[in-house]
């Protein structure tokens, strides 16, 4: 009756951000809420975390960092996004509003802890112990504030030993920077399990788990998280048909731990899959009889460390009757993951091919800027995918998109490959849309620049950090992006475990995707519907 009543209601929909402010560690934690002032349009007094409205064509995140700036004079410089939480939507009468709420999560630095200095629309602030923020009328918190925070802290939610276990997978993904994404989803799959343990005789383990599953994936490394959102998909669709909502039993337990336990061991199959059929489609496909009989080499150019191209190449090269293979791998700055690759191949190819043999190998290292130099004659260009998108667009390692576009333009008949598990199709948006990059460090860009002696370093340096008088009038900034995407109309063919897929084939996929994660991550942890 009372949904009935609010629909016949002529609310205004607003999406909005809700960013916490954490600062402290482990047990000295602390959240920061913010008292806001008589001039604000709504919930004056109140307490409430930086909050504003997403603007039309703004991401969530790119509104919450911006409204961050404007109210707290805080940036990048001072905080680090900690936490993405699942949004939720309310009605509240009393405003005339329907709210859809993206919490965020942000760690203030410690050399920053002076640096939050409010604008008009707060009177004041304070620190509060996350764990103890009531979720009642008496603390005077904005409506649904609790529900806010604990979307980005599951501490309030989950037993200490769940909680710290997700909290150590989180951390594993979030710094490491030499997995691809096939291995980080196993480490995220792993630290599900991790949690799974601690879950026993908790008779809300249903939600957690979706919960837990969610952060490991939009908080892990959500850039590289396609792969990981299929997993969890799939492994939730499968705890679902096989067990009942509550599991009474220890033998129900090892079920589920059996079947986490059985999605990783069919992800070690994914590859070798990839690669039996990355060599017959060169056998089929593209290299035909005729051709093969005067083909005396095979040219690829790839880059980054694609574990599932580093396992393909050498194979697929052995199984056929071409005798050399010039291989062209980019360097992949700043973490240099290309002569790591070449390293791994070449030591493949010489426990395959013996000196003596009529094999041989020609791999040449090229700089990132000799994309161009190094795309000439050449065959295939082969990438990896970190996400593929509904559409077909592809996510890789920074270099991808030259790669292919100097290649198609300085040797017209090349084919561009993608090698890559299905999994790493996205759903829930068009992401290729969004927009948004995973900035990373840039001391990973600078280091090199420091040891070869470049000049003005320093002063850069001081940019940078806006750390002097100076440069208080000048911004510099050292971009370290990882990711970029690779437009579907330079794709020449999508390469899976199941074979060759087409655009059309990656749409359907995506659907489904979309459908499941709706299912399972669409209300966790909600109580709209109550």
């Amino acid at each position: 009756m009372a949904a009935q009543q609010s629909e016949s209601i002529d609310l205004q929909k607003r999406s909005v951000v809700s960013s916490f402010i954490f600062t402290g560690t482990d047990d000295s934690l602390r959240v920061a809420l913010f008292r806001r002032s008589q001039q604000t349009r709504s919930y004056q007094g109140r307490l409430a975390p930086i909050s504003g409205t997403i603007e039309k064509s703004e991401s969530p995140v790119r509104a919450a960092w911006r409204e961050l700036e404007e109210e707290t004079r805080l940036t990048a410089r001072e905080v680090t996004l900690w936490r993405e939480g699942n949004p939720f939507t309310f009605d509240d009468i009393s405003a005339g509003r329907q709210w859809t709420v993206h919490p965020f999560a942000f760690q203030l630095r410690l050399e920053a802890q002076n640096k939050i200095q409010i604008d008009w629309e707060h009177d004041g602030w304070d620190w509060y112990d996350p764990n103890k923020v009531p979720d009642d009328e008496t603390f005077n918190g904005v409506p649904r504030l609790v529900e806010s925070l604990k979307r980005v802290w599951f501490e309030m939610e989950m037993n200490s030993a769940a909680s710290a276990a997700l909290r150590s997978g989180l951390y594993q993904l979030k710094t490491d920077h030499q997995s691809g994404s096939h291995e980080l989803t196993s480490i995220a799959v792993t630290a599900l399990r991790d949690v799974l343990v601690h879950l026993r005789g908790d008779r809300n383990w249903w939600i957690t788990t979706r919960t837990a599953a969610w952060h490991l994936w939009k908080n892990g490394r959500e850039s590289m998280g396609s792969a990981t959102l299929n997993a969890f998909l799939g492994l939730l669709a499968d705890i679902e048909t096989i067990l009942p909502p509550t599991l009474e039993n220890e033998s129900s337990w090892d079920r589920v731990l059996a079947m986490v336990d059985h999605h990783l061991e069919a992800r070690r199959e994914i590859p070798i899959r990839i690669k039996e059929n990355f060599a017959k489609y060169l056998q089929d496909s593209l290299l035909p009889a005729a051709e093969r009989e005067y083909r005396d080499t095979l040219t690829i150019l790839t880059l980054s460390a694609s574990s599932t191209i580093r396992d393909s190449i050498i194979d697929a090269f052995s199984s056929l009757s071409i005798s050399n293979l010039d291989l062209r791998i980019l360097e992949s700055r700043p973490l240099f993951e290309g002569p790591t690759m070449a390293s791994t191949l070449l030591s493949s190819f010489q426990s395959k091919h013996l000196a003596a043999s009529d094999r041989h190998l020609k791999l040449t290292i090229y700089t990132d800027a000799s994309a161009a130099i190094a795309a000439s004659e050449v065959d295939f260009v082969l990438l990896g995918a970190d996400s593929i998108s509904s559409s077909g667009w592809v996510s890789n390692k920074t270099g991808s998109l030259p790669a292919v576009l100097s290649a198609k333009h300085i040797s017209p008949g090349v084919k561009v490959l993608i090698l890559s598990a299905v999994d790493k199709i996205a759903g829930p948006v068009e992401l290729e849309h969004e927009g948004e990059q995973e900035y990373n460090d840039p001391v990973e860009v600078t280091t090199p620049w420091v040891g070869s002696g470049v000049r003005g370093i320093n002063l850069l340096n001081e940019g940078v950090q806006g750390s002097l008088p100076k440069t208080a009038n000048c911004r510099v900034i050292v971009n370290n992006i990882y990711f970029e995407w690779v437009p579907a109309g330079l794709i020449d063919g999508y390469l899976c475990e199941h074979g060759l897929y087409s655009v059309a084939d990656i749409r359907k996929k995506a659907d489904e995707v979309k459908n499941n994660a709706d299912r399972y991550f669409g209300c966790v942890v909600c109580k709209d519907s109550e």
